[in-house]
């Protein structure tokens, strides 16, 4: 078959290319130097929320009658990724921001979101309320309970590993609604940080992503107004995993900003560094690995911003196809994050080991990759139900 003269190869249209210039800008002049000090002092990264917030890339998945850039999945883990390439923890502003609405955006009334969303669009956070002590990858075992009062619902209980929980204004919660209905007896609702009743507990220490506070909430009578469930009551596991088919490829975006970042912190050092009389990047064992490093991001994104590219299609084209695709790109990606950042700490040897470097830290920060929003493991149960039907 002979070359058509007309071909041009794969590549984003211009307008996501220009995103894509912008976030690297802010992200490199705003957000790039403070990462270290973020991660040492386990701080969060106030300076990335400033930076984000006046751009607007916060949470760029609002829509715009909301207050928000209205833009798609496919602009939101580009942004992801961008802002992850050169720090993981200010990644999980936007990325969190989207987890912690999707819901209300798949299901919510039209007056939850206009209480909600302009909010966040405006500078303020979200984060999602799903696991307990108890009831991790089984989330369906959650105790969690809420009951009628009037017309407010009263919710008691508790959540863990709630990501920047405590910084966060609005938390989408799941709550058992009916004991006896199993899946189908769990509802939806979004608390606000003032509700009374809500408190925030201690933070875990953790081995990455230091700088994005991972926190447990006590629930304690809290009361919410009944306006504030999200859809019918009893369809809160749905909307629990409608969202992570929206989702799961925003983590998969972080953790192909973290290959990313490491992979072009590797490139330069081994130009650089010299043995036996030349840089290390003319032999061909360096040769090799940056060959296979590179392969992996490569597909990886297309793995990403494929399943990003899914959930914009009409309901009919959903279906297996978007939870399928999505947890496969979570998946893949964040074995690809921990597999080229390993590789890139041992391109660096001795130096790759130290803070000197930004390698360790990422490292680090990509291993959670493979645990959060479904470990990996789930994610695979999740595709082989799928492919059995």
């Amino acid at each position: 078959m002979g070359a058509n003269p007309d071909f041009e190869p794969f590549r984003l249209p211009e307008e996501y290319q220009d995103l894509r210039s912008a976030i690297r800008g802010l992200a490199e002049q705003e957000i790039a130097p403070h990462a270290k000090d973020v991660d040492e002092n386990s701080r969060f990264p106030e300076e990335a929320l400033a930076a984000l917030n006046e751009s607007g890339f916060n949470a760029i998945h609002i829509p715009e009658e909301y207050g928000g850039q209205g833009g798609d999945s496919l602009a939101a883990v580009i942004v992801i990724e961008e802002v992850a390439r050169v720090c993981g923890s200010s990644s999980l502003i936007p990325a969190v921001n989207k987890l912690g609405t999707m819901g209300l955006i798949l299901s919510g009334s039209e007056e939850l979101k206009q209480e909600v969303l302009p909010d966040i669009a405006g500078g303020k956070m979200a984060s999602y309320a799903l696991s307990e002590r108890e009831a991790g990858s089984d989330a369906a075992a959650m105790k969690t309970r809420a009951r009628k009062d009037g017309d407010d619902w009263v919710i008691n209980g508790s959540k863990c590993w709630i990501t920047n929980g405590g910084k966060s204004e609005w938390y989408t919660v799941m709550a058992v609604t009916d004991p006896d209905a199993g899946a189908r007896g769990i509802s939806a609702f979004m608390v606000n940080a003032n509700d009374e009743g809500f408190r925030v507990g201690g933070l875990e220490h953790k081995l990455g992503i230091k700088g994005s506070p991972t926190a447990e909430l006590y629930f304690e009578d809290c009361r919410v107004p009944a306006s504030r469930m999200i859809g019918e009551e009893g369809t809160g596991f749905k909307t629990a995993l409608a969202t992570l088919d929206h989702t799961r490829p925003t983590i998969g975006a972080q953790a192909l900003g973290l290959a990313q970042g490491a992979y072009d912190n590797a490139v330069a050092y081994v130009k650089e560094r010299r043995q036996f009389g030349k840089a290390i990047a003319e032999f061909q064992n360096t040769q090799f690995m940056l060959a296979d490093m590179r392969m992996k991001i490569e597909a990886a994104r297309l793995m990403v911003y494929t399943a990003a590219s899914n959930a914009e299609r009409g309901s009919a084209d959903r279906g297996e196809k978007l939870g399928l695709m999505a947890a496969a790109s979570k998946a893949y990606a964040s074995d690809v994050a921990m597999s080229v950042t390993v590789d890139a700490v041992q391109l660096l040897g001795g130096y790759g080991f130290t803070r000197d470097f930004p390698l360790e830290r990422m490292m680090r920060d990509a291993k959670i990759t493979q645990i959060y929003e479904g470990t990996n493991q789930i994610c695979r149960l999740v595709m082989g139900r799928q492919i059995l039907g």
